[in-house]
């Protein structure tokens, strides 16, 4: 049965935030708020854990997973960045978007896309979420919390739990997470591209 941690959305207890980092540490897959719904997530590294979060969402090969960090300069290390996308990108976290770049050496091979070698990125305006991120030291793997069938992201933590309760290890429950998830943008070719509209504008990045 996955644990269920409940912590104030403006003072996320530390406590259950360790408790939590200390889950994730240990190679287990938790879900967690954030401004664009539930995520799933696991440690930087955990190719298990994404297998499991692939199992999970009846994901192909093809899936772009996405590396969450809580702050921008955290990003140099796993995406290309030239000056033109590094502002583009900059104005535009903390947001409700998710990048598409090209991925260093750093990123897993799991986790980066087959053919492309891309990766999504992503900071998360999500006080928990950037607490969790503060509190783990380390970026998450993650993927939204999109049940198979389903279009939209889980965005109530008991449901969550109730859905998914022997497949998770852990649920973080804030009671903020947003509804609508992020907008999608594509910055590895020439042009960007907007794969999903979301929550974020897609006006700034539309050529």
């Amino acid at each position: 049965m996955a644990r269920y941690f409940d912590v104030h959305p403006v003072n996320p207890q530390l406590r259950a935030l360790s408790q939590v980092a200390d889950i994730i540490s240990e190679g287990g897959l938790v879900a967690y708020p954030t401004d664009s719904g539930y995520a799933l997530g696991v440690r930087f590294g955990n190719r298990e854990g994404l297998e499991r979060i692939r199992r999970l969402r009846h994901l192909d090969e093809g899936h772009h997973f996405t590396l969450v960090v809580d702050e921008f300069a955290k990003l140099g290390a796993f995406v290309t960045m030239d000056n033109r996308i590094f502002r583009a990108v900059k104005a535009a976290t903390p947001g409700q978007y998710t990048f598409i770049l090209r991925a260093t050496k750093e990123v897993p091979r799991a986790m980066a896309h087959p053919k492309k070698r891309t990766v999504g990125v992503r900071i998360p305006q999500n006080v928990t979420a950037l607490a969790l991120l503060a509190t783990l030291g380390e970026p998450l793997m993650s993927s939204s919390l999109i049940l198979p069938g389903e279009t939209e992201p889980q965005v109530d933590g008991w449901t969550v739990k109730d859905a998914l309760d022997h497949e998770l290890d852990a649920v973080l429950d804030s009671g903020d997470a947003g509804t609508e998830l992020t907008t999608v943008v594509d910055l590895s070719g020439d042009e960007p591209e907007i794969l999903r509209v979301g929550a974020g504008d897609p006006s700034p990045f539309v050529v």
